[in-house]
């Protein structure tokens, strides 16, 4: 059966198949880099971060240990220069998210090893101050028309409707969710924290629909079942096929911002503080560990008690012939 479904996944996940043959052709070829790696991954677990950080790290991780045929540790602070310098240079990204995930791969693993960062000279990241990119209530509607299936429809209802990070709307189970009471437990989320969200009795008629139609055994979302770095394997819904999802109902619906997932959670909580939400429970519902990261949202929302206009319209108003 495993073979089977692995041979079916391998057909239609070309890029994650791409990444899990990385790790395994790093175990097979450098010295010592499966050693390093199951240590890697156990301080990974034990400082409570996801298993996706542990996935994304790890490929980095393997990726230079194929580069210079020996593990990260044994190099010089003059060749991780050198890398370092390539994958900034091939980075197609303004962020260079890929660069940047890759000297966070590299610090975390000094930190699992016990070396000091100086050891490596790794440069520090300076962290960009961006306004997040927010739909507007016209928008979010056009994505739920644009949307071919329920399932994407339910996926879009479920992020915008209760601000859901990507990860948390592929580990919603069906026993997360409680109509009676309106309610979806968040579990887990960012910070491995648990928290409650209101469901809209317009998503809970879709969910019944959706969940009568397609029958999900255990987790609301099912996908491809996609073998993970540890070797067992994740039937939820991928990462990728979510973004495929958000990009081609953003295109369906002619929307021309720069969208991604995380900007139906930005508009959730802009709209919920422009429909009269207080800060603080806006706060607890996104799962924010510190109110200054709430209050950013603040500086979107378009607050009746703090309007803001340009001076043309009263320049306008006042000059303007009659």
């Amino acid at each position: 059966y495993l073979k089977f479904v692995n041979y079916d996944y391998k057909k239609k996940n070309p890029e994650a198949l791409r990444e899990n043959k990385i790790l395994h052709q790093a175990k097979r070829e450098v010295l010592g880099f499966e050693e390093l790696l199951s240590r890697f991954e156990r301080t990974v677990s034990v400082l409570g971060r996801s298993r996706s950080t542990f996935e994304n790290y790890a490929r980095h991780l393997a990726a230079i240990s194929l580069h210079f045929g020996t593990i990260p540790t044994e190099l010089d602070s003059e060749q991780v220069q050198d890398y370092l310098f390539l994958q900034q240079k091939k980075s197609k990204t303004p962020s260079q998210t890929y660069f940047k995930h890759c000297v966070y791969g590299l610090r975390f693993l000094l930190k699992s090893e016990g070396i000091p960062y100086e050891y490596l000279r790794l440069p520090s990241i300076k962290h960009e101050r961006k306004l997040p990119v927010v739909l507007s209530k016209e928008e979010v509607w056009a994505m739920l028309q644009n949307a071919k299936l329920l399932k994407h429809r339910i996926l879009i209802g479920l992020l915008y409707g209760c601000g859901l990070r990507c990860m948390e709307a592929r580990s919603v189970r069906l026993q997360d969710l409680d109509f009676d009471r309106k309610q979806l437990k968040v579990v887990q989320g960012k910070g491995k924290k648990d928290r409650y969200v209101p469901l809209s009795e317009h998503l809970i008629r879709g969910l019944k629909k959706y969940i009568e139609a397609e029958k999900p055994q255990d987790f609301l979302f099912n996908g491809q079942p996609m073998e993970r770095a540890g070797g067992d394997f994740d039937n939820r819904y991928s990462q990728r096929g979510v973004q495929w999802v958000i990009k081609q109902t953003v295109k369906a619906a002619g929307i021309q911002k720069e969208v991604c997932v995380h900007t139906l959670r930005h508009s959730y909580a802009t709209h919920l503080l422009e429909d009269g939400m207080d800060i603080m429970t806006l706060k607890d519902l996104l799962g924010h560990q510190s109110i200054e990261t709430t209050m950013e949202y603040l500086h979107i929302a378009q607050l009746e008690s703090q309007r803001i206009f340009s001076p043309l319209d009263t320049l306008f108003a006042k000059c303007s012939p009659k």
